[in-house]
């Protein structure tokens, strides 16, 4: 149990790191980093570094597996996240596990003192896997950190976790018929990752907006990428292009989800909407805060048929969310009656209702005690078992965590977790 908050600190490492800061060792971080990716990623990294405890990242991982099974094993959830995936991009073929798992944590105060894991979000849909481990390499050069200062999940070691990533993404087919697509993938923010995934892995990035259907009445269809004028053919696709930006942007696909591709997906498309905020209204869990879909809560409000403590909660203590925005986009704290009234009757399934919560500063930084986001990276091969294998952080002092939402600031932005091997000092 983590009763203090120097538990959490690690505050022997925390103080060291905080005294031996300098402005050039963040210089070399960025430098380290760059040179690694080959590009600077188009999101605040950093200054430091978190310390956190291996028990902390444990009970972490262990939280978000027990409660990724409790959805993947249960038929009626299944069937029901299926039934909700917006019209058009229910894709056939649907894998019976995610390849991939990302689960958000926030660190709350309980009222004996003691710190607690809450849940922020849940996402089968990949991370920066790659870019990840680069960063941690490039923190221990800049910094000098100790060598016994780890960094990877579920007995994973260097070796066996790049070997894993690879066992997922490539499924045994060979590197020039997979691809990784994405929305204009030239254009994001994490195409840093995408250059490195296909670097180490020797697989093509492709926008989705360009690949080649070849059709044949009763097959599914056959897709290729072009290499200079040739055609090849795609066996494996690796999956990050996000719906609501094909959406969002109006971009013009060469195929239709709902039709069947001649094709294996690394992270199938459906299991992005079907665990997802989607999910929260179906896990009671101690480290789940109350989330409801907006019409629910609408009606359990009127009807009076909201637990007491719940029902007692002011405006400002509940969040509004769209089910299906990414990167805090849509995102309302405290709702008035006027920005609930506003959205269609219709559309409210669409929303989520779930209580704020509020994360205790847990990092001392030179600007203050500042929060911690941790995210937990799983990765869950065909023929294997769900494992926790990286961890990532985010810091921030603003309402949100996102890099985005932290760019003005210093000693914000992603960050790495490393943790004390057992023996250590």
């Amino acid at each position: 149990m983590l009763t203090q908050e120097e538990e959490v600190l690690i505050p022997v490492l925390r103080e060291r790191f905080n005294q031996s800061y300098t402005p050039d060792g963040y210089a070399r971080l960025q430098r380290h980093l760059g040179e690694q990716l080959g590009a600077s990623p188009g999101f605040r990294v950093a200054e430091t570094p978190c310390f956190l405890p291996r028990e902390l990242l444990d009970r972490c991982a262990s939280i978000g597996s027990e409660l990724t099974l409790r959805l993947v094993n249960d038929p009626g959830y299944r069937e029901t996240a299926l039934a909700a995936i917006p019209s058009g991009f229910r894709a056939p073929g649907f894998t019976p596990h995610p390849h991939f798992m990302t689960v958000d944590f926030g660190l709350v105060r309980e009222a004996d003192g003691s710190l607690s894991p809450r849940i922020v979000e849940l996402q089968a849909f990949p991370s920066v896997y790659a870019y990840q481990a680069a960063l941690c390499q490039a923190y221990r050069q800049a910094y000098d950190l100790p060598a016994s200062l780890g960094q990877y999940l579920g007995g994973y070691d260097e070796q066996s976790y790049w070997e894993q990533l690879g066992r997922v993404i490539l499924n045994g087919h060979p590197p020039e018929h997979v691809i990784l697509t994405e929305v204009q993938p030239e254009r994001q923010k994490t195409y840093p990752d995408f250059a490195l995934t296909a670097r180490r892995f020797g697989i093509r990035i492709v926008d989705i907006a360009e690949l080649v259907l070849e059709r044949e009445a009763g097959q599914p269809a056959k897709v290729f990428y072009r290499e200079g004028r040739e055609l090849v053919r795609v066996e494996r696709i690796y999956n990050r292009a996000i719906v609501d930006e094909i959406l969002a942007k109006h971009i013009d696909l060469p195929f239709r989800y709902s039709e069947p591709l001649a094709v294996e997906w690394a992270g199938h498309p459906n299991w992005y909407f079907a665990i997802s905020k989607f999910s929260l209204p179906y896990l009671d869990h101690p480290a789940v805060p109350p989330a409801y879909f907006l019409d629910d809560w609408l009606r359990l409000s009127g009807e009076g048929g909201l637990p007491p403590a719940v029902a007692a909660l002011p405006r400002p203590e509940w969040i509004l969310k769209p089910l299906f925005g990414f990167a805090g986009r849509g995102i309302e704290f405290g709702p008035t009656d006027e920005q609930i009234a506003a959205i269609p009757e219709a559309d409210r399934r669409g929303y989520l209702m779930q209580q704020r919560m509020h994360f205790a500063p847990v990092i001392d930084t030179p600007f203050g005690p500042t929060q911690t986001e941790i995210r937990i990276l799983y990765l869950w091969p065909d023929g294997g078992a769900l494992e926790p294998v990286f961890s990532l952080t985010r810091l921030g002092r603003g309402k949100m965590m996102g890099v985005d939402h932290n760019r003005d600031q210093e000693w914000v932005g992603g960050s790495a977790a490393f943790y004390e091997e057992s023996g250590s000092t």
